[in-house]
């Protein structure tokens, strides 16, 4: 009988163990024997963490109906973890609206045969692959700061796959108007994540929403702009579940009457930058254990039209400062994009990225 090649082997077993999670849900890995996907884990990974593995492979399939089906499959998306599995499995039913033994027989097995067929990719190559626009979804770049070199983190993936970093900076105009939640922005996306829901998808409680507006009345901000650069501080709601603690509204979009457009200027990144890292100083210590970590998209980015290599360029110069008195934040950025990611690794070559290599900004930036 022949023998199996290795990564049919690798994809039989971590397709044997995505089904039994599958079943059992996301609260029992631990309880779970999945060494394959332990393995998977250990060399993908930052934190080595099984859930983090299916996150990147989640974060790797088309984005849409199939993303949205396997989290609910696997109990990744926001609300679901503890959800028992015939509810998860009615939920995914639901999103290609076929009936619950249809989706056990057909769409479920496809579902996680492509999350195997991605974690296994991952595992036989010694640079994690993953479609355009996604890449690796992670990396550490070395950039010389002063007297002494910095280890900066690169995500790139969806914001709300973000783990275990203290704060998050959003971007929001100067009315603090957030974004509905179906939308694409980073903002749409981290108060969608923020929010609690029923078994029916409704939003239940909308904390990021309903906070933010309480933050604007008692600093007198409701009806009216702030400057240009303020941040308004919130918790992160749902996302707590996430490791996330904090979540910094940085006021940079100015609306221009009558339309649907903004206002950006690199002058109001850097100081909204700035400012949020003076009020992470501020608020460290109040918390336990201290606040120590925080994540910059590239600011502007997305409906403000900036390139690239401008927010990059104005969001260092505020960082850089920081860090070059003495600063020990924990600091990363997260993009959608490889092109993204390929200007901020040109940081590991110069304490300053101006002049950066030219990149047009791409359908999804932040």
């Amino acid at each position: 009988m022949p023998t199996m090649p290795a990564d049919d082997e690798t994809y039989t077993a971590i397709l044997g163990e995505l089904k039994a999670i599958r079943k059992a849900g996301i609260t029992r890995l631990r309880a779970l024997p999945a060494p394959a996907l332990e393995q998977a884990a250990a060399a993908h990974t930052p934190h080595q963490s099984v859930e983090e593995m299916l996150r990147t492979a989640l974060a790797c399939l088309d984005e849409g109906t199939m993303r949205t089906a396997a989290a609910y499959t696997l109990g990744l998306a926001q609300g679901t973890r503890a959800w028992p599995g015939a509810d998860r499995r009615r939920r995914a039913a639901d999103t290609y609206g076929v009936s619950i033994e249809r989706f056990r027989k057909d769409q479920e097995p496809m579902l996680l045969g492509q999350l195997a067929e991605v974690i296994t990719n991952l595992m036989q190559s010694p640079t994690p692959a993953a479609p355009a626009g996604i890449a690796t979804t992670h990396r550490v770049i070395h950039v010389p700061v002063h007297t002494r070199t910095i280890a900066l983190t690169v995500h790139i993936h969806p914001v709300d796959l973000l783990r275990d970093i203290d704060v998050v900076v959003s971007p929001t105009n100067v009315f603090l108007a957030l974004p509905e939640p179906y939308k694409s922005s980073v903002a749409a996306s981290l108060r969608r994540a923020g929010a609690t829901h029923a078994t029916t998808g409704e939003m239940l409680d909308d904390p990021i929403h309903d906070e933010l507006r309480t933050w604007a009345k008692q600093h007198g901000a409701v009806g009216r702009p702030l400057p240009p650069g303020a941040i308004a501080p919130t918790t992160a709601g749902a996302l707590t579940d996430q490791g996330i603690r904090r979540i910094y509204h940085a006021a940079i979009a100015v609306p221009r009457n009558g339309t649907n457009d903004y206002d950006i200027h690199p002058t109001d990144i850097t100081r909204t930058t700035t400012h949020a890292l003076t009020l992470l100083k501020e608020e460290a210590h109040s918390f336990y254990p201290p606040l120590r970590s925080i994540c910059f998209p590239l600011l502007g980015t997305g409906r403000g039209g900036l390139p690239y290599e401008t927010s990059i360029s104005a969001l260092w110069a505020a960082v850089e400062a920081d860090l070059a008195r003495g600063a020990s934040w924990d600091i990363h950025f997260i993009v959608l994009t490889a092109a993204a990611a390929a200007l901020l690794d040109q940081l590991s070559a110069r304490t300053r990225p101006e002049p950066l290599q030219s990149a047009t900004n791409q359908p999804g930036s932040l």
